[in-house]
């Protein structure tokens, strides 16, 4: 298990007025908790305390969490729990697939926390996920979101890709500077060759991958991450401010402000990626369902002869 890094104890910094929000207060917000509750899900909306999550519980958009609550690494950056998790709950697949269905999603995003404890890293527990998921909401398209599988990748990916999601999406986070402090559980180079390699498997799937702005990236380290991502053929880039969860974890170098993230998406678009996000508040799954129509109406438009 990898240990907090001290150099993350740090202050956190009084956020800009372009990157508050107000806290969630509405009666769709509450149908979405008790709704979680009751299937004894647990979400990366509120463990990784993402600050969209007012708005898209509001609109009953919940981005499930399998595999538990506690995490097998602790990254510098995340607010998810570490530890030694809990048996793998055999009902779980089935619960994803009965939340998708009462909330009426026509598009899910599940993800995970890390779970090196298991033979598979997880992945058959996607797999399991996805095939109720088609069982019992056939219409609604399925993004998911993993972990990278450390040292057993290449299996994971092979049973997922079979298991045919329509989005595979996989954070490389940030640029490869800052590894070792950010994520030094994982391996920069090891999560584009995942990506990589679904697009190899099974170029119908789209791939995606994100990375978090304001952690002391310089310009040209994010161009050359787009460059990246688009050699191993990734279709759809997110980029966020990243915030600071608790004084714990590491400190925000830089706000970015709007303009700036224009700014990457306008280079990000010309190095051609199907779809780009990016804005201060943008997060992985963050209006996912509305992004995925737009790839699919990128890629026809790739596809249509002019």
């Amino acid at each position: 298990m990898t240990e907090m890094t001290p150099l993350a104890r740090a202050p956190r910094v009084r956020k800009p007025d372009w990157i508050r929000v107000k806290a969630p207060t509405s009666t769709g917000f509450a149908e979405t908790k008790a709704l979680m509750r009751r299937l004894n899900l647990a979400t990366v909306c509120e463990e990784a305390a993402c600050p969209n999550i007012g708005e898209c519980w509001t609109k009953k958009h919940a981005t499930v969490m399998i595999l538990g609550d506690v995490c097998t690494r602790a990254c510098a950056f995340c607010n998810v729990k570490t530890g030694m998790p809990r048996a793998v709950d055999p009902l779980e697949p089935q619960h994803v697939a009965d939340a998708a269905a009462e909330l009426g999603l026509t598009h899910i995003v599940i993800t995970s926390v890390d779970r090196d404890d298991l033979p598979d890293g997880g992945a058959s527990q996607f797999v399991k996920v996805i095939e109720a998921l088609r069982r019992t909401t056939p219409a609604t398209t399925i993004e998911i979101l993993t972990p990278d599988f450390r040292n057993k990748h290449e299996r994971a990916v092979a049973a997922i890709v079979e298991a045919r999601p329509d989005v595979y999406n996989h954070n490389l986070e940030t640029v490869p500077r800052l590894y070792p402090t950010i994520r030094p559980g994982a391996r920069y180079y090891a999560s584009l060759r995942l990506l990589e390699s679904v697009k190899k498997r099974d170029p119908s799937i789209f791939t995606k991958s994100g990375i978090m702005l304001g952690l002391g990236e310089e310009r040209l380290e994010v161009h050359q991450v787009m460059d990246d991502m688009r050699s191993a053929d990734i279709d759809f880039l997110t980029m966020g401010q990243y915030l600071q969860p608790t004084p714990r974890h590491a400190a925000v170098a830089e706000f970015v402000p709007p303009q700036g993230f224009n700014a990457y998406a306008q280079i990000a678009r010309a190095k051609g990626f199907l779809l780009v996000a990016s804005s201060p508040l943008t997060r992985s799954s963050y209006h996912a369902g509305d992004d995925f129509e737009k790839l699919r109406a990128a890629r026809q438009a790739q596809l249509t002869p002019r």
